[in-house]
């Protein structure tokens, strides 16, 4: 079924840092009234689509969005109120040829965005289908993810001294979504527990992780170890494996890896992530070099590509040109997939269709500016994408995800896993 726009509306918003941000409403003929909130990331990608931001130092520090938002209530509203369109596909292309830049910096990356996202919501509530199902066939078969929780915070996420970005317990063992979230929950209480027993500070990140002092990434992987066993569930692939994203770049300068005071090369970084998966048991590495770094990212996949899952964000933008030339190149295994990243919903399923194909697995993500928005849920199960990562089990936006996946599952017999 097609959709006729007959208004398009965007406001200036707070996401979940206390940033601006866009809430974008989108009418039809038939009286549908849908909503979406736009995510705003914070570990960026130089060749990310482009957040348009106001610059004004009088409002919110410069990072207003009154532009973005003119962008919707202007032009974007213009093109698209009174028009017909039988696909998703057909109104992102009318957005992507309004904007006329390869980045989506003219009207902003988060004007578009919001408008794809609730497009994409209203074309399956006119179907009458839930949101997950209008994305079934498109990538692949639905599925219901394996949670990934961001339990301990560093980098830019947090105000402690951890390089490393975010820390993750993964219920890969879990037998369904509702026990999986529970396994994440409990996990997480006994962290909160032991930090406290060490006398470590139980204050949150920007994704709902602990910010504790410490420094070295040994010492979060050794507290979660300590937490799941604590919570009575076993570490490892057959019950709460371990992912970390260090988000290397933002440690990236003058051709070495800095962390925690010292200098690494990337043969360096490699053989000490070697060490840490023989070591702990981590099934997956984010970014564990820098986006600039394809020489040391086909080293690290020649070394642990058939051991871990190697997921490239910033290197790869969820960008369908970039994520082929990396498959091309033997860069890594799998694609971080945010869909604001690339600034539409069509273009994201087409970066998960290239990863696909190549035998790349696809990692959905959220920002650590959020809404309560739980859109990414949907797009996870209804793609098959098998993970999803959305911070901690704890903070309302975070949790809007997982609750969404647990009404999902309430609702529909699907597999859940992996794959």
């Amino acid at each position: 079924m097609s959709i006729t726009v007959t208004h398009v509306h965007a406001v200036e918003i707070l996401d979940s840092r206390s940033r601006p941000t866009l809430a974008v409403t989108l009418d039809t003929d038939t009286d549908l009234h849908v909503r979406a909130g736009v995510p705003a990331g914070a570990s960026t990608g130089t060749r990310e689509a482009v957040e348009l931001r106001d610059g004004d130092p009088k409002r919110y520090s410069g990072q207003g969005v009154l532009k973005a938002a003119e962008s919707v209530n202007g032009e974007i509203r213009e093109r698209l109120t009174g028009r017909t369109f039988g696909t998703l596909a057909e109104l992102d292309q009318a957005l992507i040829e309004l904007d006329g830049t390869e980045n989506k910096s003219r009207l902003g990356a988060n004007a578009i965005v919001g408008v794809s996202i609730a497009a994409a919501r209203a074309l399956a509530e006119t179907d009458g289908a839930p949101l997950w199902q209008s994305f079934v066939g498109e990538v692949g078969q639905p599925r219901l993810p394996v949670p990934h929780f961001n339990v301990i915070n560093g980098g830019v996420h947090a105000v402690n001294e951890l390089d490393f970005q975010e820390f993750m317990i993964a219920p890969i063992g879990a037998p369904n979504m509702a026990e999986a979230v529970r396994a994440g929950s409990e996990v997480y209480g006994a962290l909160r527990k032991l930090l406290r027993e060490r006398g470590l500070s139980v204050g949150l990140g920007d994704e709902g992780g602990f910010a504790p002092e410490i420094t070295q990434p040994e010492d979060a992987l050794d507290l979660l170890v300590e937490a799941i066993t604590a919570a009575g569930y076993t570490p490892g692939r057959e019950g709460i494996a371990i992912a970390m994203d260090p988000a290397s770049s933002e440690f990236y300068r003058d051709g070495s890896y800095h962390v925690a005071g010292q200098a690494f090369t990337s043969e360096e970084m490699i053989e000490r992530y070697a060490q840490i998966i023989d070591r702990y048991p981590v099934w997956l590495l984010e970014d564990g070099l820098a986006e600039s770094d394809w020489d040391g990212w086909q080293k690290l996949t020649a070394r642990l590509g058939e051991t871990v899952e190697l997921v490239g964000d910033d290197i790869f933008c969820t960008n369908p040109k970039i994520i082929a030339e990396a498959i091309q190149k033997h860069v890594g295994n799998a694609s971080l997939i945010k869909v604001n990243q690339i600034g539409t919903v069509t273009e994201t399923l087409e970066a998960m269709r290239v990863a696909r194909d190549g035998g790349y697995a696809q990692f959905v993500s959220h920002r650590s500016g959020e809404t309560e928005d739980s859109f990414i849920a949907d797009l996870t199960v209804g793609s098959g994408a098998g993970h999803l990562k959305t911070g901690a089990p704890a903070r309302g936006e975070r949790v809007a995800k997982y609750n969404r996946l647990i009404e999902i599952a309430d609702t529909v017999e699907l597999p859940y896993g992996l794959k």
